[in-house]
């Protein structure tokens, strides 16, 4: 998948981000949340695009900045300014759409639960695929040398090999991501999670699914672990089964 007919949107920071909006006559929109240096081409958003196509839902996808096609330098962002991304982006492009069911991906679910609290009028549903709710601390900061760490908080660019990535760390993005916790917020919404997590992940551990699952309260919840199944979850049998929950979903009452 390309970027065809995808277009900039300008946020109140001038940043511009790339984003492609499907619009249909549905009532239901699908918001896809890529992960920490990824983007909206992948197979994933793809898959969902077309699977949204072909149910005639509307579908709206981006890059935060930084991210794809999106101005910005990487290292300069934080999961504060992608956060304001999506939420300004999703707001303008979702004003008169009754439904939203976000998907997010890997950091991408961090993002979307952090925006939980200001589309919970809308939401009435979520999917997480290998989910990595506060990874910056748990996985990253927390089993960091202090050599490691002394070069991070001396504002340098650490470039971290982790499970075949090669991520670059900054002091801001580490002090930012202290700033925005989600797992100690209560959701109270009685909307449907399905949450799919790869027992072969070596990125994100499935515990950070899990995590997950204890801060929805009211949800109908599913956890769905993929045998063999590795952290990005592109195989084609692995977004059929996305593609099928999301199927699921769309059917619940919560839409009638």
């Amino acid at each position: 998948m390309n970027y065809k007919r995808s277009k900039y949107f300008t946020t109140s920071n001038k940043r511009k981000i790339k984003y492609l909006f499907i619009k249909k006559k549905s009532q239901i929109t699908i918001v896809f949340f890529h992960g920490f240096m990824s983007d909206m081409i992948g197979a994933k958003p793809t898959a969902i695009q077309k699977f949204c196509k072909k149910r005639k839902l509307n579908f709206l996808k981006f890059e935060y900045s930084g991210h794809g096609k999106s101005t910005g330098k990487f290292v300069e962002g934080n999961i504060s300014k992608w956060t304001n991304d999506a939420k300004q982006l999703i707001k303008s492009k979702t004003k008169k759409d009754k439904n939203l069911i976000f998907i997010g991906s890997s950091m991408g679910s961090w993002i979307a639960l952090n925006l939980f609290p200001f589309f919970k009028k809308k939401l009435k549903g979520f999917i997480g695929i290998s989910s990595a709710p506060e990874f910056l601390e748990e996985l990253m900061w927390k089993k960091f040398s202090k050599k490691i760490k002394k070069t991070i908080m001396s504002k340098k660019i650490y470039h971290l090999e982790h499970g075949g990535f090669t991520y670059p760390l900054t002091k801001q993005l580490i002090l930012d991501g202290r700033k925005n916790k989600v797992l100690n917020n209560k959701i109270n919404l009685k909307i449907p999670i399905v949450l799919f997590h790869g027992t072969n992940d070596k990125v994100v551990p499935v515990n950070f699914s899990r995590k997950i699952f204890k801060i929805f309260n009211k949800s109908k919840k599913k956890l769905v672990k993929i045998k063999n199944g590795d952290h990005s979850l592109s195989r084609k049998s692995d977004l059929k089964k996305i593609c099928n929950e999301l199927n699921q979903m769309i059917k619940d009452p919560l839409f009638d």
